[in-house]
């Protein structure tokens, strides 16, 4: 492909130029094609991306076909709500794994969407593989867009970097916590980094990262006392932290239902529960949360989506469980 400098582009840095007229590849595409020599000017390759170039000049990019994806594609079922060139949302069942890693190597969300949309991807940042903008954890249900090109993925990345201060995005995620907040509403500003002695868990700490969820008590519970025992809690995130909600209603002094790595302390509030509460919460075996609201900008066309999901069988089971008990 050739672009024709204008000379109104904003900036005469070649990478600068390129980015804002190829929207359709992102920047780390760009970088890395030009590193690669595979933008010339004239006869030449520059390798530069800060190169200056000039009103009138004829740049050639060499974009090569998208590589295959390196995870292999797997025929897993999947719960398509919404899909289109640009973008798939996908309601995410329990126990599975969002991307290839140590241990889960196979048998995840990217295997199975790379088998899914087949040629319909065109390739991020020149790999034909899915564009995972934000995850859910494995045992956390519910909605997950994903982009299928490299101008959707840098879309998407913009609206989950921004997440909803300047557009419309917005998630929202149920969760049943253990006892009932003081406030029925609230915010929790807290900062989240790696837990100073467990790795693969991380903690409310001073020097950490921004993090802030807004919640809403929705139902409470009582249990054999007739005092509350649980809650179910409306969480919308303002910022997308490393288990940031599970971390955040811990800290609060309300860890979710089922959470073994948050809430282990909580086990025996479980005898507090009705019998039949009890044997859903023991038959749950994961925690409590799932992602019920997802609200984007289409990356295209700009048109604000909206998609709900109802609460998996597992966690309408509990619900009912709870409050057969009031």
């Amino acid at each position: 492909m050739t672009v024709t400098v204008a000379g109104d582009e904003g900036s005469p840095r070649l990478d600068r130029v390129l980015a804002a007229r190829l929207p359709e590849l992102s920047r780390s595409r760009l970088k890395a094609l030009i590193l690669a020599g595979q933008v010339a000017i004239g006869p030449g390759a520059v390798r530069d991306p800060a190169y200056h170039v000039g009103a009138g000049d004829t740049i050639t990019i060499d974009v090569p076909e998208a590589a295959p994806a390196e995870p292999a594609a797997e025929t897993i079922p999947l719960t398509i709500v919404y899909e289109d060139d640009d973008i798939i949302v996908i309601d995410k069942p329990a126990g599975l794994v969002v991307h290839p890693a140590a241990g889960h190597e196979t048998g995840t969300l990217v295997n199975a969407l790379i088998a899914h949309c087949g040629a319909s991807l065109s390739g991020i940042g020149g790999v034909k593989r899915p564009g995972i903008v934000h995850r859910l954890d494995k045992d956390t249900t519910g909605l997950m867009v994903v982009a299928k090109n490299d101008r959707a993925h840098a879309s998407l990345s913009a609206q989950f970097a921004d997440h909803g201060r300047t557009g419309a995005m917005e998630r929202g995620y149920l969760a049943f916590a253990w006892g009932l907040p003081h406030r029925p509403h609230g915010t929790i500003n807290a900062a989240i980094d790696r837990h100073p002695h467990a790795r693969d868990k991380m903690a409310v700490r001073p020097r950490g990262r921004e993090a802030i969820t807004h919640y809403e008590v929705q139902e409470s519970f009582a249990g054999r006392d007739g005092k509350p025992v649980a809650c179910l809690i409306a969480c919308h995130l303002e910022t997308g932290r490393t288990h940031q909600i599970r971390v955040h209603l811990a800290h609060l002094g309300h860890p979710l239902l089922g959470d073994q790595v948050y809430g282990p302390h909580f086990k025996t509030k479980a005898s507090q529960l009705a019998t039949a509460a009890q044997a859903a919460l023991s038959a749950l075996g994961r925690q409590a949360l799932h992602a019920y609201l997802l609200i984007i900008e289409h990356p295209r066309t700009g048109e604000v989506l909206r998609w709900e999901s109802e609460l998996p069988e597992d966690l309408l089971r509990l619900r009912g469980a709870l409050e057969a008990a009031l």
